[in-house]
């Protein structure tokens, strides 16, 4: 019996296609501009394959995107109120880290308010060309421990902690802790 493709990876294939559609790119324009290449775009837009965080991260950079905007839906009016059941929800296939959109998509705010669950162990880095120059963030750890390292800095966050990081330097999440790290990413968008 032939198993079709999870629901998220053919979301994400089709707005790929869309994003890059909409900005007249080629498969190779996008895979110079992301430093992703041609064949796994084309995998992604077929759904044969799932984007990791840092793989998505660098396409989004590359259509200018956040991740929270290209996971959001389009065409409906903005609302103020996002409700929980309708956050869209992403597990990136490497780390097994769930990102929650919680913000309210279409808004006009530069801001967006991300919950994650990193699972024990994780590690994701996020190289320096995956953001927009100004853009900026703050992690707040809720429970678990995480271990943050941009530049040459390593910090280490227990719950209650937070830290504001400028996110155009590369920079590495990772859990050396025994249970899942539960926290907020708040992401400012910067100017456009």
């Amino acid at each position: 019996m032939e198993q079709s493709e999870p629901p998220i990876d053919a979301a994400i294939a089709e707005r790929l296609r869309v994003l890059r559609n909409r900005r007249e790119l080629t498969l190779d324009e996008l895979a110079g501009r992301s430093g992703v290449s041609r064949a796994m775009i084309s995998r992604i837009e077929r759904g044969e394959a799932s984007p990791t965080a840092q793989l998505l991260s660098r396409l989004c950079a590359a259509l200018e995107v956040t991740l929270s905007a290209f996971f959001a839906p389009e065409g409906d009016a903005p609302n103020p109120l996002s409700r929980r059941a309708e956050q869209p929800v992403w597990r990136d296939p490497e780390s097994g880290y769930e990102r929650r959109a919680v913000s309210p998509p279409a808004t006009p705010s530069r801001v967006e308010v991300i919950d994650v669950v990193f699972p024990p162990g994780a590690r994701v880095f996020y190289p320096p060309e995956t953001a927009r120059e100004g853009m900026t963030q703050h992690v707040w750890l809720f429970s678990g421990m995480l271990e943050m390292t941009i530049a040459e800095t390593t910090y280490r966050l227990e719950p209650g902690d937070c830290l504001y990081m400028s996110i155009t330097e590369g920079h590495v999440f990772h859990n050396p802790g025994q249970a899942p790290a539960h926290y907020a990413v708040v992401l400012d968008r910067g100017r456009n």
